[in-house]
This record gives C-alpha cells, sequence and structure tokens, in this order.
C-alpha cells in the first residue's frame, strides 16, 4: 500500500477541485482528521495494516463534496475504489476502507474499533477549543451549499441537541474530549440565553 503517495494525490486534488464555500469541508479539515485519527489510533493501540487503512480512509472520507454536497459518502467510496488500485490496495483493503467511510455518514454507525476511531475524529471539534470557529464556518457552508437553509439561532438550537446526544465511541475520545464538549454545551446554553434576551426569542 502506497499510503504517501495517495495522501499526496488526494490532497492536491482536494486543494484544486473542492468549492472554495466549503469553509469547514476542505482539504484542511482533511489533513486535521488525519491527525486525529493518528492520535486517537495510537491512544487505542491500533497500528500494522489496520493503521494504514484508517488513515486511508481518512484520505478519502470527505472525497465525495468534489461532486455533492449532500449525501456524499458513498461517491467518496467510489472514487476511492477508483483509484487505490493504483496504490497496490487490495480489493478487501479498499472495501474496509469504504466500510469506515460509511460509518462516518450521520447518524454515525460504526461497527468496530477502526469505525469508532474515525467517526470520534471526524467530530473532535466538538471537544476541542474550536468548536464555536468550526461550528460558524458549518453554518456558512451549509447556507451556501445545502438545500436545509437554516438561521444562525436555529443552527445553534440544533448544536445544542446534537451535542446532547452525542456519544464518542473510543474510551480514548471520552477521556480526551468529554469534559472539553460539557464545556463547549455551557457556552451554546449562554449564547442562546443571550441571543433570547437580546431579540426576545425564545429558544426552548
Amino acid at each position: 500500500m502506497k499510503y504517501i503517495e495517495v495522501k499526496e494525490f488526494v490532497i492536491n486534488k482536494l486543494k484544486k477541485e473542492l468549492k472554495p464555500s466549503l469553509y469547514y469541508h476542505n482539504h484542511k479539515h482533511t489533513i486535521d482528521l488525519c491527525e486525529c485519527v493518528e492520535y486517537l489510533a495510537k491512544e487505542e493501540n491500533v497500528n500494522g495494516e489496520d493503521l494504514v487503512l484508517l488513515k486511508t480512509a481518512a484520505i478519502f472520507h470527505d472525497t465525495g463534496f468534489l461532486w455533492q454536497y449532500d449525501y456524499n459518502e458513498p461517491l467518496g467510496c467510489d472514487f476511492a475504489r477508483e483509484v487505490l488500485p493504483k496504490y497496490d490496495y487490495t480489493n478487501k483493503q479498499i472495501e474496509r476502507i469504504c466500510d469506515m467511510i460509511m460509518a462516518t455518514k450521520m447518524p454515525q454507525n460504526p461497527n468496530d474499533k477502526l469505525d469508532e476511531i474515525i467517526c470520534d475524529a471526524d467530530l473532535f471539534y466538538l471537544g476541542r477549543d474550536d468548536f464555536f470557529i468550526t461550528a460558524l464556518k458549518l453554518h456558512r457552508e451549509w447556507r451556501e451549499n445545502s438545500q436545509k437553509k437554516i438561521t444562525f439561532r436555529d443552527w445553534y438550537l440544533n448544536q445544542k441537541d446534537f451535542v446532547l446526544s452525542h456519544k464518542f465511541f473510543t474510551k480514548s475520545a471520552r477521556r480526551l474530549l468529554n469534559d472539553k464538549k460539557q464545556q463547549n454545551l455551557s457556552k451554546i446554553n449562554e449564547l442562546l440565553a443571550l441571543l433570547e434576551a437580546t431579540f426576545g426569542e425564545k429558544t426552548t
């Protein structure tokens, strides 16, 4: 498996061909996800071939955005099936990679540890300091690309519901991220209360 070569190919393609209006789901997110995947994999004692497959899935997981905004995961799998044989991946390895890509589709549906790691890495921002910056990028991206239009207030109501219902799958992610995720939830509640006080809009 020629992971380094395929990573360079995919990142360059994302840089050149993704729409500028993808303020979050751009090549920087893919690079960030790769770093989060490697970090969680180390914490979860994943190495060898499994680690290479996991990192490859991270590279391809959002490539479907090259062609379509909503429901793009199957397109990413198609692209992986087209490209990866040229980099010495077997059909069995490619299908395992595609399983991981599909696991990240919302609502996430992991079936094993590798799926759980990539799912947790994809939502790593929920338990980080850059949560609100990321949420703003996502909101702007949705407004410009998705058919699901949403106001700023409703966006944060949805973020509140999402964070409340979300659970990290791996023990490592729960240990590392849950405390900050709860702090971010508290700040969402403060923001919604401020919006209600300022504009008289009920947020519950």
